[in-house]
């Protein structure tokens, strides 16, 4: 695995506002709208889209009839997504690319947000949301359910405490340590994995912390009640800069047990959304809008030149 953010990401937003009770943190509400239908618009990284009408004609009949898409999130996974404090807005670079989108398909991108990750896909299998604009980890076993149009690449860290008192490191010196990570997560499998060769190694087992979102495991760790948080390394950058000096990152250029981590949006399962979605990815990659979008976010090191469906081989 290549290491990725070898410069400090520069972000472009506020320090994310939340009650003590961080749990509850980044719930925005029901239908914070973004997207549109006008034949033209600026998008929140400032590039121009233009409504392409044939990529409009091929979206669901329902979708045109409709005017809109509604897109599942947790609302909480920066700088990707990050709920206003307010309680009235979504921003962050899935926010961006959605009005891109929602220019570009010409209709209107409505955001819900759902109780963690396993509800966002059931939800999506079920039929209640048209997608996810994610970015969502792609794994095989995701794949039997959803389809994934990939759009990032991702890298999986550690957050601790200022210099580490615990010196974790890596997979292998976590054990005995206790973890947190997102419940129904990549993460959450592969820390399990670890708790377990430890365990056969002779070593205290892994205290796996589950937590359905990024800002209760970032405070377990804060608090002291989590030694580190095992998580994507794009939204941990983010928190570690929020913390003011609190937090650090650890782990970084290995592979952490994974392989190449693609992440992405996710549709029904041979749906018709599928095929459109990955032309519009496309061209927005091939237009320059997604590259600014990323820089804004400081997230060129997860760009993708090319989008791609179901990229994740493991």
């Amino acid at each position: 695995m290549r290491n990725v953010f070898t410069r400090r990401i520069a972000l472009t937003v506020g320090a994310l506002s939340c009650t003590a009770l961080l749990a509850a943190c980044g719930g925005n509400p029901p239908q914070a709208e973004t997207g549109g239908k006008d034949s033209s618009a600026t998008t929140g990284s400032g590039a121009k889209v233009t409504m392409d009408k044939a990529l409009h004609d091929q979206l669901p009949a329902k979708v045109v009839k409709a005017g809109k898409l509604i897109s599942v999130n947790n609302g909480s996974f920066p700088p990707y997504e990050i709920a206003g404090s307010d309680g009235h807005s979504l921003t962050g670079a899935s926010a961006d690319l959605s009005t891109a989108l929602g220019e570009l398909l010409g209709v209107t991108i409505e955001h819900v947000t759902a109780d963690g990750l396993p509800s966002e896909l059931t939800g999506i299998k079920a039929g209640r949301y048209d997608f996810a604009v994610g970015p969502i980890g792609d794994f095989k076993e995701r794949q039997g359910a959803n389809d994934f149009v990939d759009w990032v690449r991702e890298f999986v860290v550690f957050a601790v405490p200022k210099d580490n008192p615990k010196k974790i490191t890596s997979l292998d010196t976590a054990c005995g340590r206790k973890i947190a990570v997102m419940a129904g997560g990549s993460a959450e499998g592969v820390i399990k994995t670890q708790s377990q060769t430890c365990e056969k190694d002779g070593k205290p087992a892994v205290q796996v912390q589950s937590y359905k979102d990024q800002p209760s495991s970032i405070l377990a760790v804060k608090s002291g009640r989590a030694d580190a948080f095992f998580s994507s390394q794009a939204p941990l950058t983010y928190f570690v800069q929020q913390s003011k000096g609190e937090l650090e990152l650890s782990g970084t250029g290995q592979s952490n047990g994974f392989d190449t981590l693609y992440q992405g949006a996710v549709v029904p399962k041979n749906g018709e959304l599928r095929d459109v979605l990955l032309k519009a990815f496309q061209k927005l990659m091939d237009d320059g809008t997604y590259g600014q979008i990323m820089k804004k976010w400081g997230l060129e090191d997860n760009e993708l030149k090319q989008a791609g469906i179901n990229l994740a081989k493991s």
